[in-house]
């Protein structure tokens, strides 16, 4: 991830937190949540002359890979606390 996607990352996710602090993400409908991201999208959209569902787009990948990074992050920081599954089983035998 580039520093300018990070930043675009965390811009939509600094907004959101904002905007959709006192909702419950599971009882909330994703349509609803979208609009209430829509302003944050479509600044952006304006200043990186995209479209406001390319940036939807970009958005969605960038927090699937930051959380693809912070998964491998605690499993690198737990792996030498906890054992895998695997090395459990293996001790079985």
């Amino acid at each position: 991830m580039t520093q300018e996607d990070r930043e675009m990352l965390n811009r939509i996710n600094d907004y959101a937190n904002e905007v959709l602090d006192d909702i419950d993400p599971q009882k909330t409908p994703v349509s609803y949540q979208l609009e209430k991201l829509r302003p944050i999208m479509q600044q952006l959209a304006m200043e990186k002359q995209m479209s406001v569902e390319n940036i939807f787009i970009k958005y969605m990948d960038l927090a699937s890979e930051a959380g693809v990074e912070r998964e491998a992050k605690f499993q690198d920081d737990f792996s030498d606390v906890a054992p895998s599954f695997s090395q459990i089983a293996n001790n079985l035998e």
